[in-house]
C-alpha cells in the first residue's frame, strides 16, 4: 500500500495559492478513474484506489500545513506502514515555477510541512518537489507562497498536474526517473521558454527638455554671438587691447 499525501492548507481562501500545490497535485489523481469521493478521516481528506495493481490512499490533511505529519502519520500508523510506503508531494521554493524534483529523504529546505512529517514519520519517504519559484528576498517569502497563482501561470501549472495524474502509477512502481522524463516533457517547452525568455529592454531615456543649452555646449557653439564682459580683470585687459588696436 502506499500513502501519497499532498500538502497544502484547507479551506476555500488557501484553495489557489502557491503552497497549496500539492493538494492540487492529488485532487489532479483523483479526478481519474478508480478513485472514491473524498471523505474525512485521520485528520485529512482521504481517497481510496488503485495504481498499478496497489492500493493506493490520497491524502490531504486537514490540520493547516504545519501540522500535517499528525494526519500522514496517524494514517501510517493505523496501516502498520513505514515511511517508504509515503510519497509527499509539495511546493519547492528553490526550483523554478515548472520544474520538478523527487528524492528519498533529504532535509526539510525550510519547509513547515515537511518539518512536520519528519517529526511524525520519520525522514525516509519519497519527496516530490514542484518548483513555484522564488520571490527574491527572504521577507517576500510569506506573502508569496500564500498568494495565489498568476493567470499565467496556468500555462506550465495544468499540463504538470496532468501529467502528474497520468503517470501517477509511475510513484508505485518507483519509476522516479521515468516520472521525472514525463512531467519534463509534459511542460519542458514552457519552462525553457521562461528561462530563457530576454528580459524587456529598459525604456530609453527621454531627451532633456530644450530649455536651455549648457555651459559647455554653449562655449561648443561658435556662431552663438559673445557678450563681452563689462567689468573686471578680463573687461580692462580687453579695453587695453581693443585700444591697441584702434591706434594703429
Amino acid at each position: 500500500m502506499l500513502i501519497i499525501a499532498g500538502l497544502g492548507n484547507p479551506g476555500a481562501k488557501f484553495a489557489g495559492n502557491r503552497h497549496n500545490i500539492g493538494f492540487m497535485a492529488v485532487d489532479a489523481i483523483q479526478r481519474r478513474p478508480g478513485f472514491s469521493a473524498w471523505s474525512k478521516k485521520f485528520k485529512a481528506e482521504i481517497s481510496e484506489g488503485e495504481l498499478a495493481g496497489e492500493k493506493v490512499l490520497l491524502m490531504k490533511p486537514q490540520t493547516f500545513m504545519n501540522l500535517s505529519g499528525e494526519a500522514v502519520g496517524e494514517a501510517m500508523r493505523f496501516y502498520k506502514l513505514g515511511a517508504q510506503n509515503i510519497v509527499a508531494i509539495y511546493d519547492e521554493l528553490d526550483l523554478a515555477p515548472a520544474k520538478a524534483r523527487i528524492k528519498l529523504g533529504g532535509g526539510h529546505g525550510g519547509h513547515n510541512g515537511v518539518k512536520s512529517l519528519d517529526a511524525h514519520c520519520g525522514r525516509d519517504y519519497r519527496r516530490l518537489r514542484l518548483g513555484i519559484g522564488h520571490p527574491g528576498a527572504k521577507e517576500l517569502v510569506h506573502n508569496y507562497v500564500l498568494g495565489d497563482f498568476a493567470k499565467v501561470d496556468r500555462d506550465w501549472l495544468d499540463p504538470l498536474l496532468d501529467a502528474i495524474a497520468d503517470n501517477a502509477d509511475m510513484l508505485v512502481k518507483n519509476e522516479d526517473s521515468q516520472l521525472m522524463n514525463k512531467l519534463a516533457l509534459a511542460v519542458g517547452s514552457r519552462a525553457d521558454d521562461e528561462a530563457t525568455k530576454p528580459a524587456k529592454p529598459a525604456k530609453a531615456a527621454k531627451d532633456p527638455k530644450p530649455a536651455g543649452q549648457s555651459h559647455i555646449r554653449q562655449a561648443r557653439n561658435v556662431n552663438q554671438p559673445k557678450k563681452l564682459p563689462e567689468s573686471g580683470p578680463m573687461a580692462e585687459m580687453l579695453k587695453r587691447m581693443f585700444s591697441k588696436k584702434s591706434e594703429d
